[in-house]
């Protein structure tokens, strides 16, 4: 019997140290990029960089214009075709100009009640009146093409 726990307990510790670590990052971070300038957010960088509020579907969200975050990550808005918003679980959605330059098109990191739902993650696009596809929730990254 006591050989038999030895072997789990020997192949439960191989097992877990071969397991994939997880970043204690992940999902924190914003990823802002052009192809050549890239620069990471956290929900505090946001904060310093000016607040609105955006509804939708009932929800008011609090974050950053899009295109207030574009010019502090030295990105102009106004130069790009395309803007394309990358979850962590791979979903992304495209943007173009009348929509990524639009003053209600925000990154929010927070809802007005409180913070965001624990399914939206950290970050989320709010477009109001787009639908779901275009309010992409547990964004990690976001892409300016020019």
């Amino acid at each position: 019997m006591k050989r038999i726990l030895f072997v789990l307990l020997v192949l439960a510790l191989t097992l877990s140290a071969c397991a994939p670590k997880q970043d204690a990052s992940f999902g924190n971070i914003l990823k802002v990029t052009d192809g050549t300038v890239e620069k990471t957010y956290s929900a505090d960088d946001l904060k310093i960089l000016g607040e609105i509020q955006a509804s939708d579907k009932g929800v008011t969200y609090i974050g950053v214009q899009l295109k207030v975050l574009f010019q502090d990550a030295g990105i102009d808005p106004s130069t790009l075709s395309a803007v394309k918003a990358v979850a962590s679980d791979g979903f992304t959605a495209n943007y173009d100009p009348s929509q990524f330059l639009a003053d209600d098109m925000l990154v929010a990191y927070a809802r007005a009640d409180g913070a965001l739902a624990e399914d939206e993650g950290a970050f989320r696009i709010v477009l109001p009146d787009q639908g779901g596809k275009l309010n992409p929730r547990m964004l990690v990254e976001i892409d300016a093409i020019p």
